[in-house]
């Protein structure tokens, strides 16, 4: 048996970005637009009320469609679509030996549906994933982050329409093949559990295109579900060497107190986010998902075929995006994902988010123990409001802390025998955010010089965290 010391050598240290949030360019090459590219920017808005983006009426989507005043920072981004040679140099500069990134489905299929892909979208990510690999960077793709075409809302009512199931695998299957021998790790759908939480983003269904929102979020999840198969199936047959992941945000809870109440609530709960992963791993729906279904009228259009195609086409790794810890009490929350209470134990970001190193080390341990598949840290990182002193210098301590004290669980977690296969920071450099499309809400290692309306120099600048990152993947995280 080998004992486990810390980091292994082949681990693969990096950042992570979603073409959504970084690429600008929504109006180039034929891009189409996404759903994405209706959320507006609101300065009134509660950065707290912010953090999980609310769902879109279809008179909302189609007026954003057409608003020449507002702001939407996520066609923008900060303009990576002409930066990117730049911007690699400076995470290849501190070393990065993986960058994970989307690949935008609207620059690819503008409408989702059309018969042939939009060679130059191909040709931007033949590009970009070129750039990376000659900087010595392993690229890990996402094919879908948030940028389902709009027009998949418009004529087909989002992801709960089975017709959906296709159009997405035709896309999956046209960059396999382009890619098959360049991308070795695939992540086919995002943080696929978030749809409770940011559900227009997730499934781009609008609220008012169905009569039962919740049901229409299970059938979406079951039609991605059974999309993502029939993408794996066709990776298996292109190059059985790609390794194919699903990937889900922690979400777990713990129980506010050792009450009985609170402490079964929390198991419940969890079970809710192990769902997601327990049919990609395990092939099926579980029992307990079954009973949910049942008790709150929900029924799902399944057909003869999906039950087979999910048994037989599971995921090689589990990815896992982890930023904070929540709790829930018996007394006052619900079965809602998005129903929970801060830990009165630890301290908040400006959003609301519980810094708890604890927690990772906790999750990976727990979704480790129960499938036994290697993970990926898929995203890791602290939004914060960074400040330029004098001589442009960024003092992010607060950043470099952070990520510290969850590189140190991270390593406890592989002494037990977690295998990991890489750490990527999220947003090495400062990109829009996701759910309350601020730019001043920064997680980057390089600052970028553009406010939360676009305007600015663009000029990237070092932060203090730069060099310290820079030298724990020098020394593979020895330096810890």
């Amino acid at each position: 048996m080998i004992e486990r010391t810390g980091f292994p050598e082949n681990f693969l240290w990096g950042g992570a970005v979603a073409a959504n949030q970084i690429e600008g360019g929504f109006e180039l090459d034929g891009k189409g637009l996404s759903v994405a590219d209706v959320h507006l920017y609101n300065p009134k808005m509660d950065i707290k009320a912010a953090s999980h983006e609310s769902d879109m009426t279809l008179e909302e989507v189609k007026q954003h469609m057409l608003d020449q005043n507002g702001y939407y920072p996520k066609r923008h981004g900060i303009d990576f679509y002409h930066t990117y040679k730049e911007d690699l140099k400076l995470l290849a500069e501190m070393g990065f030996q993986t960058f994970r990134t989307s690949i935008d489905w609207s620059r690819i299929f503008p409408n989702g549906n059309e018969i042939e892909p939009n060679q130059k979208g191909l040709q931007f990510y033949d590009e970009l994933i070129d750039e990376c690999i000659k900087l010595g960077m392993e690229p890990i793709i996402t094919m879908l982050h948030y940028e389902t075409p709009l027009n998949i809302t418009l004529e087909y009512g989002g992801w709960h329409n089975r017709k959906v199931i296709d159009l997405f695998a035709n896309y999956g299957k046209v960059l396999l093949e382009r890619y098959q021998k360049k991308v070795k790790y695939w992540i086919v759908i995002n943080q696929i559990n978030l749809v409770h939480f940011e559900s227009f983003n997730s499934i781009a269904v609008c609220e008012d295109q169905v009569e039962n929102m919740e049901e229409a979020k299970y059938q979406a999840i079951h039609n991605q579900f059974v999309a993502t198969a029939k993408i794996v199936e066709k990776a298996r047959a292109i190059n059985p060497a790609m390794q194919m992941g699903t990937m889900l945000a922690d979400c777990t809870a713990s129980p506010f107190s050792c009450k009985p109440e609170d402490v079964v609530l929390a198991m419940k709960r969890n079970r809710m986010q192990y769902f997601f992963s327990d049919v990609q791993f395990r092939g099926s729906y579980p029992s307990y998902m079954r009973r949910y279904f049942s008790e709150n009228a929900i029924n799902l259009h399944e057909e003869s075929d999906d039950a087979k195609l999910l048994a037989e086409n599971t995921m090689d790794y589990l990815a896992i995006s982890y930023y904070y810890s929540s709790t829930v009490s018996a007394e006052k929350n619900t079965m809602d994902p998005a129903d929970v209470l801060v830990n009165p134990y630890l301290k908040e970001n400006p959003w609301g988010w519980a810094i708890d190193a604890k927690g990772f080390y906790n999750c990976l341990c727990q979704y480790y123990d129960r499938y036994q598949v290697p993970l990926l840290i898929a995203e890791n990182g602290f939004g914060m409001y960074d400040k330029v002193e004098a001589n442009d210098e960024i003092n992010d301590d607060y950043r470099i802390a952070y990520l510290r004290a969850h590189l140190i669980e991270l390593k406890e977690a592989i002494k037990d025998g977690v295998e990991i296969i890489a750490y990527c920071a999220w947003g090495p450099i400062d990109i829009v955010s996701c759910s309350s499309a601020e730019m001043e809400k920064r997680y980057g290692f390089i600052y970028v010089d553009i406010d939360n309306l676009g305007k600015g120099t663009g000029k990237r600048l070092k932060k203090k965290s730069f060099n310290w990152y820079q030298q724990v993947i020098a020394t593979n995280g020895n330096s810890l």
